[in-house]
Formats: structure tokens, sequence, C-alpha cells
């Protein structure tokens, strides 16, 4: 194997000269060295090379993942172009990460494996063996992970701190709801991008236009369409049918908002320009949504003893215990947290946390005190901050369904906004950068 790393700064043209030359190079040494087998090489990315190996692997477990979806497969060459393009993408921003110094140390990677695990009622050998199951590899599913991981953070960095939502963007596309009507407010989309580079000449435009024109003919008529976003998408929803999921109004792309409004399941719009391309959008199915939410809030009070090189597990539940036992004797929990707790804030207050919402506090102390009657002491509770001893006073609930309302628009109005500067992130990137394709290798 000969293993090269290009570590060229020239212009484009410059860095396809010196490809070609090095390819040359290492014709000449195949024919002379013919003991070793040089892997083939699919693509250059910048600094970096995909491999065929490399590629029919992460094929092999995307067609693993659909045929375990009954999803259906599109043509194979299509199917490989698709993949190598999101092995492309995913390549250069790995390659941006590490030279912002991000990374995802082994503790990070276990914990979101283990949460992963969790979540689908499952022990780590157990989704180790699902896993298998399924054809992939525990190492492969961590690497995807770590994978993900690090562009989620880089992503996170370039485009999620310039995201700001308005109070008036709320209390906007509250109004735009009201008079669109409830009944309707959710949508599953199909996507298909037309792709155009950003200094595209007029010719090149009209011809992407004329095959979104041709695309929109030929879903009407009734082709597929999550065979053809596979097929002929340049999104990288592509290898999902262009399946958008689930959404509410405000989490579609303002760019399609209007025209969602307008349509009925099933319809097709025309092609949307944008300055990544052209958009073709489905909408697939749509649903009216619940309008009321209901919390519970819980007024809590509790005493910490916390760990360190003097007192460990054992000694934080047995001091706990002991305070527990008094307290069934008759004395003041208020004056005990004063006097025994290692949270300082709320020892002040006689242990009060005052009341609290869903989600305030970390999950095993939430969890324990949602278990509790009203005035009942837990047995010790572990968190990451030590050993507790809960109460819960009070309990009330109440209806905040607007103040509900406005907390999800917010977020849905983020989350579409770093979905729109991410697509138009992605796609400069992709155009801004060195990337070499041997067509005749896929």
């Amino acid at each position: 194997m000969v293993i090269v790393n290009l570590k060229i700064n020239a212009s484009k043209n410059m860095k396809r000269l010196l490809v070609s030359a090095l390819f040359c190079s290492l014709f000449f040494h195949t024919l002379s060295v013919r003991a070793e087998t040089l892997d083939k090489i699919v693509a250059i990315v910048e600094d970096d090379v995909i491999l065929d190996r490399e590629l029919q692997r992460e094929v092999a477990e995307i067609v693993q993942r659909m045929q375990a979806s009954n999803a259906q497969l599109p043509p194979a060459f299509v199917l490989r172009k698709q993949v190598l393009e999101k092995m492309i993408v995913d390549k250069l921003q790995r390659q941006m990460a590490e030279k912002a110094g991000i990374s995802v140390t082994e503790e990070m990677l276990n914990s979101s494996a283990t949460d992963i695990a969790r979540r689908n009622n499952m022990s780590i050998p157990q989704f180790k063996a699902e896993l298998e199951r399924q054809g992939m590899s525990y190492q492969s599913f961590l690497d995807n992970i770590r994978n993900e991981i690090i562009i989620n953070q880089l992503r996170g960095r370039e485009i999620g701190g310039r995201i700001k939502v308005t109070d008036r963007e709320v209390e906007h596309y509250l109004e735009t709801q009201d008079k669109i009507g409830t009944e309707s407010n959710q949508y599953r989309l199909g996507h298909i991008l037309i792709a155009v580079q950003e200094a595209a000449s007029s010719s090149e435009i009209q011809k992407a236009q004329k095959k979104a024109d041709e695309i929109v003919e030929k879903l009407r008529q009734g082709q597929d369409f999550g065979q053809t976003a596979m097929s002929v998408s340049d999104s990288d929803t592509a290898l999902k049918g262009g399946d958008l999921g689930w959404r509410a109004l405000g989490e579609i792309p303002t760019l399609f908002t209007d025209q969602v409004g307008k349509m009925r399941q099933g319809d097709v719009s025309d092609p949307i320009r944008s300055p990544s391309g052209f958009h073709i959008i489905k909408l697939l199915e749509q649903k009216g949504a619940d309008q009321q939410h209901t919390i519970t809030k819980t007024k809590v009070r509790h005493i910490l003893i916390k760990t360190n090189e003097l007192i460990d597990d054992a000694e934080a539940k047995r001091r706990l215990l002991d305070l527990k036992e008094r307290l069934a004797n008759g004395e003041d929990f208020a004056a005990l947290a004063r006097t025994h707790s290692d949270d300082k804030g709320s020892a002040l207050k006689g242990g009060s946390l005052d009341w609290v919402s869903p989600g305030d506090l970390v999950k095993p102390f939430e969890e324990a005190m949602e278990k509790l009657a009203i005035n009942e002491v837990s047995e010790p509770v572990q968190t990451q901050f030590g050993w507790h001893l809960i109460q819960v006073l009070e309990r009330e609930s109440k209806d905040n369904s607007d103040e509900f309302k406005k907390n999800q628009v917010r977020d849905a109005i983020r989350k579409r906004k770093i979905e729109e500067e991410t697509e138009l992130w992605i796609r400069r990137l992709r155009d801004e950068a060195f990337v070499e394709i041997y067509q005749d290798r896929l």
C-alpha cells in the first residue's frame, strides 16, 4: 500500500495538475511492484482520499439499514453516488473540525452510547447484540456516533452561535398560524434539491431549472417521490427519500411556508429558487395537533451530602440515613438542612429549592422526586452533585399552554433557521473545496 498525504495550498487547477502527476507516478509504481496491491481511490477531498473499500463498506451498511426498514433501494450506481457525496461532505466537515481542535473523548462517546441504549430500553450488551443482528458492528456504531458528535459541535460553533430568535418573530408566527388555522398545523414534507453553485453562470442556472421542471412533471404524473429523491436530490436527506419528517409550521424552512399553506396532501410544488438551488416539495401528510398543555410544578426541599477524600458513597448514604431516622423521630427538616446540607444556597432556606418545573433539576433527582407523596422523605438518592434526602411539600398543576406554545415556536424557529443556514454553509463548503471524483470507478 502506498500512502500519499497531499498538503497542497495551491489553486484548484494547480492541484489537479499535481494530482495527475502524482497518479501517473503511482500507476508506474504499481506496474513495477506487482506483488503490492493499491486500493482504488474513488475521490480526493482536499488533502485526504476516499478509498473504494471505504465506500463499499458505507454502502453496505446503508443497504442493510434500508432493508431492515423495508425501504425500496435505488439502483446501485445511484446509491454509490449519493453515499459518496455524503462521505465527501462529512470528510470536509471533519477536516474543518480537526483544524478547529474539536474532538470527542472516550468518556463522551461511551456516555452517548449508553444513553442511546437506555432510550431503546437495552443494556450495552443487549444493544451490541441487536446491532450485530442488524449487520452493524459496535465499533462501526461508535465511529458513527463520534463523527456525529464532532460534526454537531462544529456546526454549533460555526452556525448555532449566530442564530437569534426575537419575540417579534414568535408573535408573528403565532399570528400567521391563527390566520391559517390550527386544524392542520403539522406537516410531513418530501424534499428534493437540485443544487446550483453560488457563482453559477446563467446557462448553468437555466439547466438546473429545466431539470427541476422535468422532475416536477414526472412526479405529478405519478413517479415515486422517494425513489426520485434518492436518485437526483443533492440534499443531505436524499438517502431518506427526501423525507423531512413531521414538522410544525415554524419548523418548515421560510422558503416553503407560503407554498405549504396552499397545498393539499399529495401536491407537488413548482420549483422554488433559493441561493443553494431549486427545491421541490411534496406534502406527504398533514394533521392537527393538541394545543393544550398542562405542567405539574413541585415545591421541594433537600439535604445534600457531597463525597470527597474523607466521605465516600457509603459514608454519605449512612449520614443521610441517620438524618432520615431523626426526621422520623420528629426533628425538623429545615433545621437539619441548615446544619448538615452541603448545598449552602438552599441550606440557608431550610433546604428549600422552592417551586420547580419539569426539566429544572437533574434527571435522577427529578425521577425520585416524582415518586414521592406529599411530605414523604426519600431514601438517599445519588446525582452528579452527591447524595440527597428529598422531601416534596406541595404540587400544583396548571395550564401553561400559552407559554408552552411560545417556547415550542421559539425552538421551532431556531431549528428552522439553523437548518437553512446549515444547508447554505454545507453547499458553500462543498463548492469551495478541492474535490476530485473518479467517475470511472463508481
